[in-house]
């Protein structure tokens, strides 16, 4: 017999959740079984799966060591880059300023360098993550960003600030701004479009319309000119509804595709230019908590700003067109 006693990243979850996170070799449906014939239990007493665990409550395994095995002591992460650009941390979160051509999470083309296994191995090597004390947490971040665009991605420290930032998310109590250049001058000043996107499983696309079609979701999008030149226009995007790739497809449909996308932008103007890295940056992140925010209710009403966005400062100088810089 094993028993854990439930610290505070682990608290605040199912049983069930907190079993299948920390015990990877325990099948599922064995778990079942054993929560169900009492050789897991919580407290000493028969417990549910959907008993909520609570900070000192103790886990107690009447189960085979060998289904037991925790997380191994050689970690990835540790093979990940070290550098990081951070916005801004404290005990719950860090804001990190993602650069482009990083990923966010892994996948099947990146494994191990993506920007939370460069996280991970920084609080790691800081000492304010260790995994051999965690049973099912990690850090994670709140929201992500394509690879070919850079700007501010949240990371949660510890559960509670995962739990609530992600229902923040959700409830759209965080406000992210973008900047991008886009070819061409939008006939008005400040604008909100709206229409419907569609996405392209197959061809990992999207597509915008103007009417309702079957699988579209809705879309909103409000854009303000903050400076023209030379057929170049930069942005301020408020995203007011956030989908994958809405602000390339959306401000493509209207007639004016990012600076450097390839995906939807014009090749031809692209290659004129010389620039093959689009130009979108989330580069502002306001916290608007209008509910309770727990432990995190010290962040309401910041807000956090990346100003040296590398084609903003080329878009002002004069040589985005010219291609003189990269």
């Amino acid at each position: 017999m094993k028993s854990y006693e439930i610290k505070p990243n682990d608290a605040n979850q199912r049983l069930d959740k907190f079993l299948l996170k920390s015990f990877p070799k325990l099948p599922k449906a064995l778990m079942y079984k054993y929560v169900r014939i009492k050789r897991i239990k919580v407290n000493g007493k028969r417990a549910e799966i959907s008993t909520k665990l609570k900070v000192d409550d103790v886990v107690d395994l009447y189960i085979n060591d060998e289904l037991l095995e925790k997380k191994e002591t050689v970690y990835d992460f540790m093979s990940a880059g070290k550098h990081i650009d951070i916005v801004y941390e404290d005990e719950n979160i860090i804001l990190l300023n993602k650069k482009v051509g990083l990923l966010s999470h892994p996948d099947e083309t990146e494994y191990v360098d993506t920007l939370i296994t460069r996280v991970k191995r920084y609080l790691f090597e800081k000492g304010d993550y260790k995994p051999e004390d965690e049973s099912s947490f990690a850090p994670a971040l709140v929201n992500r960003i394509d690879r070919n665009t850079s700007g501010i991605v949240i990371c949660a420290k510890t559960a509670t600030a995962l739990r609530v930032l992600n229902q923040k998310m959700k409830d759209r109590e965080l406000h992210k701004l973008y900047l991008c250049v886009v070819h061409g001058k939008p006939e008005k000043k400040t604008d909100t479009i709206e229409g419907y996107l569609v996405k392209d499983e197959k061809k990992n696309k999207v597509f915008v319309s103007k009417n309702q079609q079957q699988g579209g979701k809705f879309i909103r999008t409000k854009y303000t000119v903050l400076g023209y030149d030379n057929g170049l226009s930069l942005l301020e995007i408020d995203l007011l509804t956030g989908r994958t790739h809405q602000i390339r497809a959306h401000m493509a449909s209207i007639g004016y595709p990012l600076l450097g996308d390839g995906k939807y932008g014009k090749n031809k103007q692209n290659k004129e230019s010389g620039y093959k890295k689009q130009c979108l940056c989330s580069y502002k992140l306001v916290f608007d908590f209008t509910t309770d925010a727990e432990e995190l209710g010290y962040l309401n009403g910041k807000e956090f700003t990346i100003d040296d966005v590398w084609f903003k400062n080329e878009f002002y100088e004069g040589t985005l067109k010219r291609g003189e810089k990269r």
